[in-house]
């Protein structure tokens, strides 16, 4: 089972998944009239439906599954930028009803660098479609992403800002032409869908957008001071559709035209515009793009082209307006192709967790050689941290345990420290013959056991060189006994506190590094910027992320080694208190049992 659905996993190696719903009915957009079965849908991808950094960069682990969760659907990627969290994806639905819900899935997150893209765009369009151009080539000529590779024979001018992807841009003056093709060959009377998104910027009188003639055959398309027709010509004859609405400029509109025998009709946003009692004459001639390439007199089309799919069948209305509405992006595609919650598998391995580390991952591609420079280092700085950290832990547990273990036998040796033979030095390990061989070995670690092994050898020196025999001790023994367990004592500080300067260097180095990395990248990206002449927030965020990654690499090593360092310092402090109270003990223990004669 996987979260928010009861359905089986199309395959585990993808870890995340995303329902789509086209709604054609009442609750989406009502679309009533027969959509022709399979259709090319545009799915939309943005920051609110997809999460760009949990995939590969390329798109190329984008799967599309259909509800069987068995079906793999052919689709297409026209752009995908990872940087801008934007792409446009056609995919093929092979049975859309009208008045129906249809569901299909979304998957990615596959990180394996052997996925491979799965485009097909041949397999994206039916076998009727003679030609598709999206024109997001940006600086070669259109290419043709249905099966019959109509390419056209120049590039044109890109329009970034197109409604789709990339656009055409054509300024009414030159022409760009398709070459003839068995594909493009038309019969008289055959039938024929012509659709495109035109915007266009200025009118003009008999514009002409599409162009076809043939002797005395031909097939116009444009707009006539901003009212769009359709022109045809057979045998020398020539009819035009009546006028109607105009258009306004700068705005993108839907503009198909299906063919019949004996009628022809325009359609502008998916709606019957102008219809013309005539068929389509027989062409099989070069097809002409943004002027009438056969007449240089005729003026051109002014404005932006974007999605031009020519078919050799009739589409019904229903399929002309679900692609008016759904790549309109405006509110009605969004209420037509619905994107449900994104879940993750239960294999996926932390869901949320792996979004953020591949998203460092996205990053740390922006990262300068500066800045791999200052996250080398501060690794350094962590990983030394980390091992005196971890070794004073161990340490400080060690000697937890043992003087535990000597004060046990401390409780019972100091009610009489007469009772133990100072001229013996196994009596004095072994506290009186009281500790076991193992007992010894632990006490070892103690830095209390030290310190009464020091002060017990004092005494043990004192009493071999006493010229008149051991008559205890003086108050200036006891002085010089003091001394001789002050030094042990700053010898065990010593120990406590080797390696932890280490810790403070991570604290304090570790930011100044990161802030070094930061103020360097993001020097360099301001550099290369004023180089370039690019700005834009595209051409900053990827080198201020990057140089931010230093400063949080900084920041990585200096908080866990201050939290350590504060943990550290408090056990260490409690160690050097108990050795301070055990030192004054032993003194008034030996001055209590060993008193000078004199007293």
């Amino acid at each position: 089972a996987f979260p928010g659905s009861a359905q089986a996993w199309w395959n585990a190696e993808w870890t995340t998944r995303r329902m789509f719903t086209v709604d054609t009915s009442a609750t989406g957009v009502a679309i009533s009239e027969p959509l022709g079965g399979s259709v090319a849908v545009l799915v939309r991808l943005h920051d609110g439906n997809f999460q760009f950094a949990a995939g590969r960069e390329d798109g190329s682990d984008l799967r599309f599954v259909a509800a069987d969760e068995k079906t793999l659907l052919a689709h297409h990627i026209e752009r995908f930028d990872a940087i801008l969290n934007e792409a446009f994806v056609w995919v093929k639905l092979p049975d859309l009803k009208p008045g129906a819900q249809t569901t299909f899935w979304l998957y990615h997150g596959n990180l394996d660098e052997k996925v491979a893209r799965t485009d097909d765009s041949k397999a994206t369009y039916d076998a009727e479609t003679d030609l598709v151009y999206h024109f997001s080539e940006n600086g070669s000529a259109p290419f043709d992403f249905s099966a019959n590779a109509n390419k056209a024979d120049k590039a044109g001018t890109p329009a970034a800002t197109a409604l789709i992807g990339g656009g055409l841009r054509l300024a009414g003056q030159g022409a760009i032409s398709v070459p003839a093709s068995p594909s493009l060959a038309w019969k008289e009377g055959a039938a024929l869908t012509w659709s495109a998104w035109i915007k266009p910027t200025a009118f003009r009188a008999n514009a002409v957008l599409f162009a076809r003639r043939e002797g005395d055959n031909a097939l116009l398309i444009g707009e006539d001071n901003g009212v769009p027709y359709i022109e045809v010509t057979t045998a020398g004859a020539t009819q035009r559709t009546p006028a109607g609405e105009p258009l306004a400029l700068n705005a993108w509109r839907h503009l198909a035209v299906v063919a019949q025998p004996g009628k022809i009709t325009l359609y502008l946003d998916g709606a019957s515009y102008a219809t013309l009692a005539a068929s389509l004459p027989a062409l099989n001639s070069a097809l002409f793009l943004g002027r009438d390439g056969a007449d240089s007199q005729a003026p051109g089309f002014t404005g932006e082209i974007d999605e031009l799919q020519i078919a050799k069948a009739a589409r019904p209305a229903g399929s002309l307006q679900f692609a008016a509405w759904s790549q309109s992006g405006k509110e009605q595609a969004g209420k037509l192709v619905v994107a449900g919650k994104e879940e993750a598998g239960a294999h996926s391995g932390g869901g949320e967790l792996m979004k953020h580390l591949s998203l460092f991952t996205e990053i740390s591609k922006s990262l300068t050689f500066d800045g791999w420079v200052v996250i080398a280092l501060c690794t350094i700085l962590a990983v030394i941290g980390w091992g005196v950290a971890l070794s004073k832990f161990f340490y400080l547990n060690r000697i937890q345990k043992a003087t535990a273990a000597f004060r046990e036998q401390w409780a019972h040796l100091s009610s009489d420290l007469t009772a133990l033979d100072h001229t013996d030095e196994q009596a004095i390990k072994s506290m009186g013959g009281n500790a076991s061989a193992k007992a010894q070995k632990l006490m070892r670690e103690s830095p209390l056991f030290h310190i009464y092994h020091i002060g017990s050898q004092e005494i043990s020196h004192r009493m071999a060189n006493a010229r008149h025999g051991f008559k205890g001790l003086s108050e200036r023994s006891i002085q010089a006994i003091r001394v001789t367990l002050d030094g042990g004592l700053f010898r065990e500080v010593q120990r406590l506190n080797r390696n932890i300067v280490f810790l403070t260097i991570g604290i304090a180095g570790g930011p100044y590094l990161g802030l070094l990395g930061t103020v360097i990248g993001v020097m360099i990206t301001f550099a290369v910027i004023a180089q370039s002449g690019e700005v834009e927030i595209n051409s900053i965020a990827p080198g201020i992320a990057g140089a931010l990654l230093a400063t949080v690499a900084g920041l990585a090593v200096a908080i866990p080694a201050l939290f350590a360092y504060s943990y550290l310092s408090a056990r260490i402090k409690d160690s050097v208190g108990e050795m301070h109270n055990f030192i004054e003990e032993f003194l008034a223990k030996i001055a209590e049992f060993y008193p000078s004669s004199n007293d």
